[in-house]
């Protein structure tokens, strides 16, 4: 390995181990806040009208102002290959378009709540609580409506901070959103105690559950315009100077790259027009996405933050062969990560449901749901970060129009995998539909790429992922063999001590299993990646 490789290579692992640490306590932070909404709530009236009202506001905070958003993409590509004296007007100048224009759109959620919520929650009709859970969603969405702004001013701010290599600041500010949250549901609590559902309480209820998620959004967006002030990549000052080039050449990148990952709120809102057929699924998606997405967020925070910067100095075709090395990395990270978290959620999803979120309000009927949710996201894990890793490289060759015209085409296969899936599988045929979409996305990504850098080596890079697939499935049966063994000896899941134990016993066989077939493939980017890792904490 060259020295410039040595180089990066203990640069992705620095920034990874800063990454990993801050997005580790964001997202335990946010799991604690999903448990508070679960135990105040369960699956009923204000959990599922939370979650449709979240639909808009929340995925408008995860595509952009989501730390492998759009927007962060194309500020992260861009300023990375300009000078630093050149970044504040030019952020300043697209915070200034960018807050014009979701201004704007805020204005429309107000004014508009309670049609887009009849409009996309078509289901509630035929059920007996849908006019109450209307009600109170329509509050939560005009609540949540600035969210819209705040959003794109926090994915610029990602972007704007990251260039500067400040990656603590970002990786941790989320969890000022649970924090407010889970103040929120205590004032709840205090407040009303079990009056929380009395009729004449759910939508004030309601209401103060959605003031404490804007709230949070709010907070995170001010820390970071306090630091990027600091350093002197931007303030809270208005330019208009939309003619010059970084502006253009930003949003070269940004807005087909928005528009393709909108194609994803689409297919979401379409899992929500579905779910509302079904009572408690839109609730348990969100619990169980949760659960996902607490160590998927930490994990793809890890492989991608880095990366991206590092695709986008590579787009010079000479560089084209450091970039395959690189793009081989990423996948083979994914998979090392992804495919033994997911054997591990089928293989334990009982037993971790009923751990995390069974207490209060959340019943056994919601846990069995939850579970059946969470064994069908373990299915799709892969392919979801893989999918991930393929459009940053779009993205960083300056193609926005690839991954959205894909898109495009995976809303139309969305809706028949829906149409098939929820019949035979009912609420996880939804999940398992997104499963396939991701899956068509990251195998046309691969096609596409092939052509565009001169080919791939195919059969080099699928054998070290199949082989890790394999290590995956055998730590999965591994972990669920022992997970039945030890119920033999320890008897009873109410107790959360002997519920833990089990857990960690059964995952460590699995992970035990995985690391040994893996330690045996030796495989070069898992090793190198390991040793970095490690000598990074063993200096902390």
């Amino acid at each position: 390995m060259s020295q410039e490789q040595k180089k990066v290579t203990r640069s992705l692992a620095g920034i990874a181990g800063i990454v990993a640490a801050a997005t580790i306590i964001s997202k335990v932070v946010g799991l604690a806040r999903q448990v508070a909404i679960g135990a105040a709530f369960g699956t009923d009236a204000i959990a599922e009208a939370y979650n449709f009202a979240y639909i808009v506001p929340g995925f408008l905070l995860i595509l952009l102002g989501g730390i492998n958003g759009p927007f962060y993409s194309a500020i992260v590509s861009v300023l990375a290959k300009r000078k630093k004296e050149e970044a504040a007007p030019l952020v300043e100048t697209m915070t200034t378009l960018v807050g014009v224009v979701l201004l704007a759109v805020t204005i429309l959620l107000v004014v508009f709540a309670g049609n887009l919520i009849d409009l996309t929650t078509p289901g509630l009709d035929q059920r007996p609580d849908g006019e109450l859970i209307k009600a109170i969603a329509t509050r939560q969405l005009q609540i949540m409506a600035p969210m819209a702004v705040l959003a794109g001013l926090i994915g610029i701010g990602f972007g704007t901070l990251n260039v500067a290599n400040q990656y603590w600041l970002p990786s941790i500010s989320p969890l000022l959103s649970s924090i407010t949250v889970v103040i929120a549901v205590a004032f709840l609590g205090l407040q009303l105690g079990k009056n929380i559902y009395a009729a004449e309480n759910v939508i004030y209820s309601g209401a103060i559950l959605a003031v404490g998620t804007t709230a949070g959004a709010i907070l995170q967006w001010a820390v970071q315009l306090v630091a990027q002030a600091r350093i002197g990549m931007g303030g809270l000052r208005l330019r208009f100077d939309f003619n010059q080039p970084g502006v253009r050449e930003i949003m070269k990148i940004m807005l087909p790259a928005t528009f393709s990952s909108g194609m994803l709120y689409i297919n979401w809102q379409i899992n929500s027009i579905f779910a509302s057929y079904i009572r408690g699924a839109a609730s348990g998606l969100n619990y169980a996405n949760l659960l996902v997405q607490t160590p998927l967020g930490v994990i793809s925070n890890i492989v991608l933050v880095p990366l991206l910067p590092i695709f986008s100095r590579l787009t010079d075709p000479q560089d084209w062969g450091e970039l395959k090395q690189r793009i081989r990395q990423g996948l083979i990270l994914s998979a090392f990560t992804m495919l033994p978290l997911g054997a591990l959620m089928i293989a334990l999803s009982q037993p971790i449901v009923t751990l995390v979120y069974k207490r209060g309000a959340f019943d056994q009927k919601a846990a069995d749901l939850v579970a059946s949710l969470l064994v069908a996201y373990g299915v799709g894990m892969f392919v979801y970060l893989g999918r991930d890793v393929l459009v940053r490289v779009f993205y960083a060759l300056g193609d926005g129009n690839t991954p959205f015209r894909i898109s495009l085409f995976n809303i139309v296969l969305n809706v028949v995998l829906d149409l098939i899936f929820i019949q035979s599988f009912g609420a996880p045929g939804l999940v398992l539909a997104t499963v396939g979409v991701n899956l068509s996305s990251t195998l046309m990504l691969l096609y596409l790429l092939d052509r565009k850098i001169g080919g791939l080596p195919w059969i080099e890079w699928s054998l070290p992922i199949l082989g890790l697939t394999a290590a995956s499935v055998a730590g999965g049966i591994s972990s669920f063999a022992t997970l039945q063994l030890v119920e033999r000896f320890l008897v009873g899941n109410e107790n959360l001590l002997l519920l833990l134990i089990k857990l960690s016993v059964a995952g460590l066989a699995g992970l035990i299993v995985f690391g040994a077939i893996t330690a045996v493939m030796r495989i070069h980017e898992i090793n190198s990646f390991t040793v970095k890792m490690r000598q990074k904490i063993l200096k902390r």
